[in-house]
């Protein structure tokens, strides 16, 4: 029998979804060892791998069918957009993607004005403006502290995930717009799910019954 590969995305969404697998009876008893250097982690009996990944890498091990099935969030499948079927809403790590700054800026987004927009995720950002709002505005891409850019003045408004909004209060910034919920997502390799359809449906059918 083939392995069946699967690739998580490190942290806590690695964690939940090993905790949520094995209420399903799909353990990796190799993964809870905190010391080990392994890459690749297997449970024998059931033929399955792991192996954890950056969460943006996460998608491409599964198009390239370096693993048959992953676990990442939807910002990430949305931003990447590679070739592969999403297949569950596991229902963890929830949170949604969203246009915010100082409340002001709210009427440059209802006039339709040219503004700049600073993020981490210029595609999903690009498809919200060009393509939702036929908005015309300037991406700006940044790596990290995205709240910044309009305290600033790079940018009036910044497009990032919002949890629970408390760094958006404290800096003086609110919500402007939502774009779409997020959280985590199982996808899967378009051969793997051909090629090893049971054994695959059954684990997505069987998780369907525990987030039910």
């Amino acid at each position: 029998m083939k392995y069946i590969t699967f690739a998580l995305a490190k942290g806590r969404l690695a964690k939940k979804t090993l905790e949520m697998l094995e209420t399903i009876g799909i353990t990796c008893e190799e993964m809870k060892d905190k010391d080990s250097r392994k890459l690749i982690f297997v449970n024998e009996e059931l033929k399955l791998r792991f192996f954890l990944a950056k969460a943006t890498d996460v998608p491409t091990y599964v198009e390239y069918g370096a693993a048959d099935i992953g676990v990442v969030g939807k910002d990430t499948i949305l931003e990447e957009g590679r070739k592969m079927y999403e297949v569950l809403d596991l229902g963890i790590g929830k949170c949604k993607m969203c246009v915010a700054g100082p409340k002001e800026a709210k009427g440059l987004l209802s006039h339709g004005e040219l503004i700049r927009v600073a993020t981490k995720y210029p595609n999903i950002a690009k498809d919200y403006f060009y393509h939702k709002k036929h908005q015309t505005v300037e991406i700006i891409m940044l790596n990290g502290s995205i709240e910044l850019a309009p305290i600033v003045g790079l940018s009036e408004v910044i497009v990032d995930i919002v949890e629970t909004g408390s760094t958006l209060r404290e800096n003086g910034l609110v919500v402007l717009e939502d774009i779409c919920p997020l959280s985590a997502r199982m996808v899967v390799n378009q051969v793997s799910m051909k090629m090893e359809d049971e054994r695959i449906t059954k684990i997505i059918h069987e998780l369907k019954q525990v987030i039910n």
